[in-house]
C-alpha cells in the first residue's frame, strides 16, 4: 500500500542531513547510507549515493527519472546465476561459446562467407566394435 499523500514521502532524518551538507558545500563524494527505505526526492537529483545491499555500497547516481522510487530499488541484494541442468550451463552464465548436443550441426555459415569459415573438419572416427 502506498504511503498517503498528507505525510508526504518518507526520508530519514540523518539520510537529509548528509544531502544537505552535500548540497552546500558542492561536494561530489558519494553519500555512503544504509537507509534502503528513503524514498528519493528532488533535493537528491545530480548527487551520487552509495547504498548498501547487505554485502557492499552500490553506488547511484540520482537522476530525474528516479525521484519518487526508494533508494533500495537501485540496490540489488542478490545476484541471479542461471537456471540450467547440472552440467549444462548457458553460454551467459559461463562466458564462453555453447555446446551443442551430441549429433547435431553448428550454426549454418552464410554463403556469402566462405572464407571466413575454418578449414574443413575432419571427419568424425570411426566407431569401435
Amino acid at each position: 500500500m502506498a504511503r498517503s499523500i498528507k505525510k508526504g514521502p518518507f526520508v530519514d532524518h540523518h539520510l537529509m542531513k548528509k544531502v544537505d551538507a552535500a548540497r552546500g558545500s558542492n561536494d561530489k563524494r558519494p553519500i555512503k547510507t544504509w537507509s534502503r527505505r528513503s524514498t528519493i526526492v528532488p533535493d537528491f537529483v545530480g548527487l551520487t549515493m552509495a547504498v548498501h545491499n547487505g554485502k557492499q555500497h552500490i553506488p547511484v547516481y540520482v537522476t530525474e527519472n528516479m525521484v519518487g522510487h526508494k533508494l533500495g530499488e537501485f540496490a540489488m541484494t542478490r545476484i541471479f546465476k542461471s537456471h540450467s541442468a547440472v552440467g549444462k550451463r548457458t553460454e551467459e552464465a559461463v562466458g564462453g561459446e555453447r555446446r551443442l548436443p551430441p549429433g547435431t550441426q553448428g550454426p549454418a555459415v552464410p554463403a556469402a562467407a566462405p572464407a571466413a569459415a575454418p578449414a574443413a573438419a575432419a571427419p568424425a572416427p570411426a566407431a569401435k566394435k
